[in-house]
């Protein structure tokens, strides 16, 4: 009778540790401003910022200042000039337009530099955290800046396979 309890047991504990699952967090907001590259790139990349954002506003202001202009000789003007002015106006303004998507749109200069400076960094701090986490044989690591993310998973861990097999696909 002792070694069929003493076999239960055994079952039961190996069948609970193999579902244990080893969880860990990081903070990567704390993480990169701990590094100084980072920093840097920031910097860069707000600088940048406000260069381009000036170059635009100083576009907008143009077109604002023909706009107010036409305004006030309007009544003096013939069709022909009126219409003049309001192209001259719409072009300034499609100009300003223009390059707020070149800096800012989603393929933008902004964008492209922000890949080019934090992005080897973000890549070397998510290798650091996969070789954390397999040195400390983690199963999963999640992020606990903003939204909580999942940073790293250990593949034997994945199911979606089992799930598209349930889902008969």
């Amino acid at each position: 009778m002792r070694l069929k309890h003493w076999i239960t047991f055994f079952a039961i504990f190996v069948t609970t540790a193999t579902w244990a699952q080893r969880l860990g967090y990081v903070d990567t907001k704390y993480i990169l401003e701990q590094i100084p590259e980072y920093s840097q790139a920031q910097r860069e990349i707000d600088r940048l910022s406000q260069e381009w954002s000036g170059e635009i506003e100083a576009l907008q202001s143009e077109a604002d200042a023909l706009q107010q202009a036409f305004d006030a000789e309007k009544i003096l003007l013939t069709e022909e000039m009126q219409q003049e002015r309001l192209d001259a106006i719409k072009v300034k303004r499609e100009e300003a337009r223009n390059l707020r998507i070149k800096y800012f749109g989603p393929e933008g200069e902004l964008f492209k530099k922000r890949a080019e400076l934090v992005k080897p960094i973000q890549d070397q701090v998510y290798n650091a955290i996969k070789a954390v986490a397999r040195r400390k044989r983690l199963d999963f690591v999640f992020d606990k800046t903003g939204s909580v993310t999942m940073l790293y998973a250990d593949p034997e861990m994945d199911v979606s396979d089992d799930v598209l097999d349930e889902l008969g696909y």
